[in-house]
């Protein structure tokens, strides 16, 4: 039996069949959003892309909650989010109001982001851009 060298073991890994499960390999990377630095072409996503095109994204749904009180918003809020979930949104919008009239905070907005707190598939949130209504709004990054 002939021993074999390193480079010979390269080889074969190379042209067999193991070369078929590195593609594979590579293929689950990219479907889980990942990447082998070593395989990225200047075409192909960069890292944090996939963020930046949900920032800028329109939501796939808007929740406007102004004017009810903190029971009724929560409860709307399960319904929405798991109307989202199961069809597979990836951002969201809810309205709140900036609290304006109530004297002090709004307490809508707390009621929100309390409940992205405890959403477990609620990602990153913020406040919409002031043209979209500022700090009385909010949009949520659904996880996959």
């Amino acid at each position: 039996m002939k021993k074999s060298d390193f480079g010979d073991i390269l080889d074969k890994w190379e042209n067999s069949a193991c070369h078929t499960k590195k593609k594979a390999i590579n293929e689950w990377l990219e479907n889980n959003d990942m990447f082998d630095k070593d395989t990225i072409k200047d075409n192909d996503y960069a890292p944090g892309e996939k963020r930046r095109k949900l920032l800028n994204k329109k939501p796939d749904d808007t929740l406007d909650i102004h004017g009810l009180n903190r029971e009724r918003a929560w409860l709307f809020l399960e319904q929405f989010f798991t109307n989202a979930k199961n069809n597979n949104y990836q951002k969201l919008r809810i309205i709140h109001g900036k609290g304006n009239h109530t004297g002090e905070s709004s307490i809508l907005g707390v009621t929100v982001r309390t409940y992205i707190e405890k959403c477990h598939f609620a990602g990153e949130s913020g406040f919409e851009k002031s043209a979209n209504g500022g700090s009385g709004a909010t949009w949520v990054l659904l996880k996959d």
